[in-house]
């Protein structure tokens, strides 16, 4: 079982990271794997919504990112999407990030546990984190929940390691998400069936 960790914060070691490596601890205590995928500094456009990712095998069309975590996530059981607060929202790289990633395949990511959570210096973290709860809540994957919200404080690794409920709270998701994978994982060697997945309906509210 492995778990992609996805920072979505263009410091490859800030905030967003420090929270992302206690849930990490967190999952390697308990048995499971993980794989930090790190969105980077470079700028990554929004999706165009030119549905040319339907003939190319899940693809996106621009080469950037964005295909390299559907890689990833076709070899991920679960996945925990984290975020820096800017503007009381997610960063611009993890939503162009994961609006593309999910057009292009949602199928990578349907029906694989998803946890996510948000870094800030002082407010606008629980914005992100709905902003967020969006992608695995339309995709049929089944949340990974904590104690409280997921977010941490600070402005700093440093001053984030002091907030002490808010690293606890991320080893509670990382501690959950072990324990609900174990638990899929059993499901299947019991022979318990996947859930029944109905032809979508598309319905257009103007007619």
């Amino acid at each position: 079982m492995r778990v992609l960790l996805v920072n979505g914060s263009p410091r490859e070691a800030g905030c967003t990271y420090t929270a992302l490596m206690e849930v990490a601890g967190a999952l390697e205590r308990s048995g499971v794997e993980w794989e930090m995928f790190q969105a980077g500094a470079q700028p990554i456009r929004g999706c165009t919504g030119c549905g040319r990712c339907r003939q190319t095998g899940g693809k996106c069309v621009f080469s950037d990112r964005v295909n390299d975590l559907i890689d990833r996530a076709r070899e991920a059981d679960g996945f925990v999407f984290g975020t820096p607060v800017h503007y009381a929202a997610a960063s611009g790289a993890i939503t162009s990030l994961l609006d593309r990633a999910f057009y292009a395949n949602s199928a990578a990511f349907c029906g694989k546990p998803a946890g996510v959570i948000a870094s800030c210096r002082r407010a606008g973290s629980t914005a992100a984190l709905e902003q967020l709860m969006k992608y695995p809540t339309i995709s049929q994957m089944p949340v990974v929940s904590s104690q409280y919200w997921p977010m941490v404080h600070g402005n700093s690794p440093e001053e984030v390691r002091r907030d002490l409920e808010g690293m606890q709270t991320m080893r509670v998701l990382g501690y959950n998400m072990a324990w609900l994978l174990q638990c899929i994982a059993a499901g299947r060697a019991a022979g318990v069936p996947e859930p029944v997945r109905e032809a979508r309906e598309w319905t257009n509210f103007i007619r």
